[in-house]
């Protein structure tokens, strides 16, 4: 009952974030809405919003099989305006993030699998257009394709190949802990979105093994507890809590690929883990709620009610 109201709120965030005599900026980028304490980015909470509105959605709109576009074209307007707001930021990051959520839910609440991979078609289109007509984006491609050239050693790939020194320096068992020499203002942003690279100077390949395997353990938790709640016949919360593994696994599977040069640069922290206000208050709100939705998926199966 709550999801519309939360989702309308988010929307209002991300509006109000715009505005310079409440939105701050840092780099370019105007993301955040200071609080005295902490700053609070709304793009975390438009996560969680969509998320649990995505899930309310397909539990209103169960003819989604038989009337594609007509169910899924108001999901679709409501993501589009989310990013357009979040791309007015700019944050790319999280709205890839975001339409992952909701494409993931629309997938597993049963949307035809033809139809869908047409829509994920479309996407991959849209955002490789935004690639291509954005000369800050189109940089940092070719920065990621070859980030020791001298044009993009000290400009735009300078964050990934300290990032690879610091993976080099750590070799297999690491330097030890706090032993790191690329946190130490070498690497930009080594305490949030380049923080693996610091584990991997640190505690080497086994310790980003570890925390790999961490990670997908995690994630295929997060997904049981979801499908449980659906064989129990509790969609909704089946499908948030999916939808939080999907966000998790996503995210941490970017932040980890961009860390290690698999995936061009993006502005995304590891869940749970990167320093970070607002991003890791909601982490831990999903977490919350996905262990609420196993404690009714285990009085259910005890013969209790939900």
């Amino acid at each position: 009952k709550m999801a519309p109201w939360m989702f309308a709120a988010a929307l209002l965030l991300l509006v109000l974030v715009l505005f310079p005599f409440i939105g701050k900026g840092v780099n370019g980028a105007r993301r955040w809405i200071s609080l005295g304490i902490m700053n609070f980015q709304p793009s975390e909470l438009a996560k969680l919003a969509v998320l649990l509105y995505a899930a309310s959605y397909m539990v209103r709109k169960m003819e989604v099989k038989e009337r594609f576009f007509h169910a899924v074209a108001p999901m679709a307007v409501a993501v589009g305006v989310v990013g357009m707001l979040l791309l007015a930021e700019p944050d790319m990051g999280a709205f890839m993030v975001i339409v992952v959520i909701a494409m993931g839910i629309l997938f597993l609440g049963g949307v035809n699998a033809r139809m869908f991979f047409l829509m994920a078609l479309v996407v991959v289109g849209a955002f490789a257009l935004m690639v291509m007509t954005s000369e800050f984006r189109r940089l940092r491609v070719f920065a990621y394709l070859d980030p020791w050239s001298v044009e993009h050693a000290l400009g735009k790939g300078y964050q990934l190949s300290h990032s690879l020194i610091a993976f080099g320096r750590g070799e297999i068992f690491g330097v030890g802990l706090g032993g790191s020499v690329e946190k130490l203002h070498w690497l930009p942003e080594a305490h949030t979105d380049f923080l693996l690279a610091v584990i991997g100077e640190e505690f080497g390949l086994v310790g980003v093994v570890v925390l790999i395997a961490l990670f997908l353990w995690l994630t295929r938790r997060i997904m049981h507890i979801g499908r449980q709640a659906i064989a129990l016949d509790q969609v909704f919360a089946g499908l948030v809590a999916q939808g939080v593994g999907l966000w998790m696994g996503f995210q941490a599977f970017i932040n980890i690929g961009v860390n290690l040069g698999a995936l061009p640069t993006k502005g995304l922290t590891l869940p749970l883990m990167s320093y970070g206000g607002s991003a890791i208050l909601l982490n831990l709100v999903a977490i919350a709620i996905v262990l609420r939705v196993d404690y009714e998926n285990r009085q259910m199966m005890k013969g209790g009610r939900s």
